[in-house]
């Protein structure tokens, strides 16, 4: 109750303010001397400050109308594995109904999971970035679907999502035991 308004964004590049604002000093015996790249983002935006907000372009009138500034941390590869399987609409859910609709398993490893989180803290983009790299990984697969007769299941493992080697292709005996009688 009593709770005029919430905003939330991602505010990039506003780690940028901040990590200026607290460079100082890194001489002496008590100094703390890290570069910027061993601390991770959400670590940086827990030290905002409202002259940061008014650095990033934000006008002084609406930064006095938020009494509470609260961050968020960086999401894990746990986080991220989660999010890929664990909601109804789960993005592997996605794609093993899109593959059902063709009569085919899609079956992931966890450490292809693993490495698409991993893949999204590297490029940064979080869980927004989830969608395209397992689309980049699954889009030749997609496209040869429908032409692919007798596939059972699909399965993805690190080395597809490496780019190292195409998914697995495990067929039915059924198209066996069509072919052999066709000869």
């Amino acid at each position: 109750t009593n709770i005029l308004f919430i905003c939330g964004g991602a505010f990039a590049g506003i780690e940028k303010i901040i990590a200026q604002r607290q460079k100082g000093s890194s001489i002496g015996f008590g100094a703390d001397v890290r570069s910027a790249d061993d601390r991770n983002t959400g670590e940086i935006l827990r030290e905002i400050e409202p002259e940061d907000l008014l650095k990033f372009g934000l006008i002084p009138e609406f930064i006095g109308r938020l009494p509470i500034v609260a961050t968020l941390e960086d999401l894990s590869v746990d986080a991220l594995m989660d999010i890929l399987t664990k909601p109804k609409n789960a993005l592997v859910r996605q794609y093993h109904r899109l593959f059902e609709m063709e009569g085919v398993n899609l079956t992931f490893a966890e450490d292809a999971l693993r490495l698409v989180s991993h893949k999204a803290i590297l490029r940064r983009t979080g869980a927004r970035g989830l969608r395209s790299i397992m689309e980049s990984i699954l889009l030749d697969t997609m496209f040869d679907l429908p032409g692919l007769r007798g596939v059972e299941q699909i399965v993805i493992n690190s080395e597809v999502v490496e780019g190292r080697a195409r998914p697995l292709y495990i067929y039915s005996e059924k198209r066996d035991a069509k072919e052999s009688t066709a000869s």
